[in-house]
């Protein structure tokens, strides 16, 4: 879709125009070391096609789309010192490359910015877009928690699970889309419902995560990849394989992932065994698939023309159809 390079160029044009040139230069420099450090800007991509499909000019929603952005993206600086990870898209995380009490206060300060950003607008839509914002903050922060607290836990629920990716990937999928609907000024119906496409796309994006952590280089390159196994991340598969397994291959799943001595060849090799012999990936992707159904039984309720749902469509057809 031509389109979406468009807007990404044009997105990120203005992105680079906001990021602050002032002092103390340690504090901005990891700022724009992350905005800049690339990736697919799809929530940012989300708030200006959503203005678009609106029939508004999509360029009034840039700012919101920055804010989207930069929120966004001091999530994952957090996220990052939390989870003690060393490299993001390609390039050491912050707390990395300078020390983790910089990579807090440079977080801090993208979030209050992101805030700022929400001020190129007046009066209704800066309380709702505003509002939007405190509550989404709010539910991704619960996401993470819970994340969290399922790592010190050895069983994990399916709904526990899902109601996480929820509250942590998938609200702020939602929240891009309303924050155009907002800008648009469209009724609340439609801010609804295109806020719950978003979610419902989100579920089946994360859920196809996992699927492509474990089974994405089998197909394209004949490897394993499998990182989330390595880590011992209680994904959508390795938790329906504990529903599914008996008695015998439950305690072996749960025995392999407490295992710190184990080999990582063995652990992937034996975990992805029990995942074939449940049939889970068949039924990842039909969870894919039911999660994206539900996603385009609310844009059918939006008040798009049919072209536009058709674009919606064939946006939500490429995300779920990707590689990796």
């Amino acid at each position: 879709m031509q389109i979406l390079q468009t807007l990404k160029t044009e997105f990120e044009q203005f992105l680079n125009l906001q990021i602050p040139e002032r002092e103390p230069q340690n504090l901005y420099a990891p700022l724009k070391y992350v905005l800049s450090n690339g990736g697919k800007r799809i929530r940012p991509l989300l708030s200006l096609l959503s203005a678009k499909s609106f029939k508004t000019d999509y360029q009034k929603a840039l700012p919101a789309a920055a804010a989207i952005e930069t929120f966004h993206n001091f999530t994952l600086i957090h996220d990052d010192i939390m989870d003690k990870a060393f490299i993001r898209r390609g390039k050491p995380t912050v707390h990395m490359k300078w020390n983790e009490n910089l990579a807090i206060l440079s977080g801090d300060t993208m979030l209050v910015w992101a805030y700022k950003m929400l001020e190129h607008y007046d009066g209704e839509a800066y309380k709702k877009l505003s509002s939007l914002l405190n509550q989404t903050a709010i539910e991704v922060c619960e996401g993470q928690q819970m994340d969290m607290d399922f790592e010190n836990r050895t069983l994990v629920s399916l709904d526990e699970y899902l109601e996480m990716i929820r509250l942590k990937t998938a609200v702020l999928l939602g929240t891009a889309l309303e924050f155009g609907a907002i800008i648009a000024n469209t009724s609340k119906q439609n801010r609804n419902n295109i806020n719950q496409f978003g979610v419902f796309i989100g579920m089946a994006f994360q859920i196809q995560d996992d699927y492509l952590d474990v089974y994405a280089e089998v197909e394209k390159f004949g490897k394993q990849n499998g990182g989330d196994i390595l880590d011992r991340k209680k994904t959508f598969l390795y938790i329906n394989a504990l529903n599914t397994a008996n008695e015998t291959d439950k305690e072996t799943l749960l025995n392999l992932f407490a295992d710190n001595q184990i080999s990582d060849n063995k652990l992937l090799l034996k975990t992805i065994e029990i995942f074939n012999k449940y049939k889970v990936p068949d039924y990842t992707k039909k969870q894919i698939e039911a999660y994206t159904n539900k996603a385009m039984n609310y844009l059918e309720k939006i008040d798009f023309s049919e072209k536009e749902k058709t674009f919606w469509k064939q946006f939500a057809f490429q995300l779920m159809h990707r590689e990796k």
